[in-house]
């Protein structure tokens, strides 16, 4: 990561390591792969467990951020499902979401991503929405402070009962959260894509991003997962692929950096590869960006 003056209309980065601290690991990472934009987890992503974190780390993590002009995001636990039928899954989703929250906070994150889960045990989509709503608007009224991030959601790639994959399901989604002040939308373009908005026809970047405006509102959409797709569009499978590699397509990527709803939307790479392959998606988007 290099000082950013002026930082460019949609940064461009990468979900980092952080196994050995986020300041430690997680910040050479991504000055290594050019990234202008950080994610990381502050649990581990398959468990339940709400670690406090090192107040050390956590400070030269956000100042060097702050210094660089570098905006961080946290991913909270895959685990998290609020339109779950069981009850402990609910209550411990809750206690997870609470303490990413606190966590972002207490790292300047901007934002936390949460994936919206599903409404399991043969529930109807309106029952688990009314749980959502139960569970996660306290959490979202929590958020009182100006440093607190937005809760932003990551519609899924259409998986078993998703409550929301496509874009249209977003409405009923923010509905249920009284449409918050502090709710955002994470879109990822594989799980996008994979849910049946075909970004690789012509135009079709642009009819996802005016679609999602028209639902959700202007000024909703904070964070973009740019991933390709190794699945063709539909295909209802969350299988990332290196820029340009998969179905999708480069010239889609480029089509987002120019879209209205994006402007200042950070740009945030899940793609295979290890280090390698993310320097090489990070140039790609940079490219698309500049070019």
């Amino acid at each position: 990561m290099s000082i950013a003056a002026p930082r460019p209309r949609n940064p461009v980065g990468g979900h980092v390591p952080v196994a050995g601290g986020l300041a430690a690991t997680g910040l050479p990472y991504a000055r290594d792969i050019g990234a202008e934009t950080v994610q990381v987890f502050v649990a581990n992503p398959r468990g339940w467990a709400t670690p406090a974190g090192s107040p050390r780390q956590d400070e030269a993590f956000r100042a060097a951020c702050a210094e660089e002009g570098v905006p961080a995001y946290v991913h909270a636990p895959y685990l998290i499902n609020f339109g779950s039928h069981t009850e402990a899954t609910a209550e411990l989703s809750v206690a997870s979401l609470r303490h990413s929250l606190r966590r972002g906070r207490a790292i300047g994150a901007l934002g936390v991503v949460v994936h919206t889960g599903s409404a399991t045990g043969g529930r109807p989509r309106e029952v688990a929405l009314a749980q959502v709503r139960e569970r996660v608007l306290p959490l979202l009224d929590e958020l009182t402070h100006d440093e607190d991030p937005w809760l932003l959601l990551e519609p899924t790639a259409g998986q078993g009962a998703s409550l929301c994959s496509l874009v249209a399901d977003l409405g009923p989604y923010f509905d249920a959260l009284d449409r918050h002040p502090r709710l955002g939308v994470c879109l990822d373009t594989c799980h996008a894509f994979a849910a049946g908005h075909d970004m690789a026809a012509p135009g079709g970047a642009k009819a996802l991003l005016d679609e999602l405006v028209e639902t959700v509102g202007e000024g909703r959409l904070k964070l973009i997962h740019a991933n390709d797709s190794k699945d063709v569009a539909g295909a209802r499978k969350d299988r990332h692929e290196n820029i340009g590699a998969g179905h999708i397509g480069a010239d889609p990527f480029g089509d987002l950096f120019r879209h209205p709803a994006t402007e200042g939307v950070p740009l945030m790479i899940e793609t295979p590869g290890g280090k390698v392959g993310h320097t090489t998606d990070v140039a790609r988007l940079k490219e698309l960006r500049d070019g």
